[in-house]
């Protein structure tokens, strides 16, 4: 059995992540479920997302719209009480330097833009389709394989502006000095949050009420690190019918 929680990982919430998975881990056990004893930690997201015997972790909506619907179930998503946004739903901030005399979006129409990854729904997909509801267009890109780079990218002058998840640029200002060079000019709109993950082969409702337990017994010190406030069900379709650039 593999489970991860690498999505928002971070050295100041390891802790607190290795906790939270003892709680849902020792309830899976109680039902006869051979939860493993601690989190993958340095294995690659899809790989590990693919996995035949993948019992618990977190994606990302792009990559369970474009190709996990058909090897893993849904278990929920949490909901880490963003503001602005329906319970379980996120939104991305878009970054520039405090420096830049820019303030619109539309004067960073040809600005170099850093993003994650083009599998990303924060960082690329929702960014995308928010410029084009303004009519502007992405055009000079920088890739840099996380959100902390992105930001870090903007405020050592190495891009012009990026799409910062909420809970990662909430972590960012907390955790890094550089966050202090940025600001927020806009935002995109919210779309589904990002869902923890069971294999097909594994039974959902058990996962699901581990999941919602752990999360009710967490400490107050640890769920205030994780932000985690509750699992909600958000339904496949509504990942699915997510528009793709």
């Amino acid at each position: 059995m593999i489970a991860s929680l690498g999505m928002y990982a971070r050295p100041q919430t390891l802790a607190a992540t290795a906790r939270f998975w003892a709680e849902i881990r020792d309830r899976l056990r109680a039902k006869d479920i051979a939860a493993p004893q601690e989190l993958e930690q340095d294995t690659p997201f899809w790989p590990t997302w693919r996995a035949q015997n993948l019992l618990f972790s977190q994606t990302c909506g792009r990559p369970f719209a474009i190709e996990l619907h058909h090897t893993v179930t849904l278990i929920g998503t949490p909901d880490y009480g963003h503001e602005n946004c329906p319970p379980g739903y996120y939104r991305s901030a878009f970054v520039t330097r405090r420096s830049d005399p820019r303030t619109t979006l539309a004067e960073f129409a040809k600005a170099v833009f850093a993003y994650n990854e083009t599998s990303s729904q924060s960082g690329w997909a929702s960014p995308k389709f928010h410029m084009k509801k303004h009519r502007l267009h992405i055009e000079n890109i920088h890739e840099t394989g996380g959100h902390t780079r992105s930001a870090r990218a903007v405020a050592e002058g190495h891009a012009d502006i990026a799409a910062i998840d909420a809970l990662s640029w909430d972590m960012i200002k907390q955790y890094d000095d550089f966050a202090s060079k940025l600001t927020v000019i806009d935002w995109t709109d919210p779309t589904p949050g990002l869902p923890y993950i069971t294999a097909k082969t594994h039974p959902r409702d058990i996962v699901k009420t581990a999941v919602q337990d752990a999360i009710s017994a967490l400490t107050t010190a640890d769920q205030r690190v994780l932000r985690l406030k509750s699992l909600v069900h958000i339904p496949p379709e509504h990942y699915l019918s997510l528009p793709s650039p």
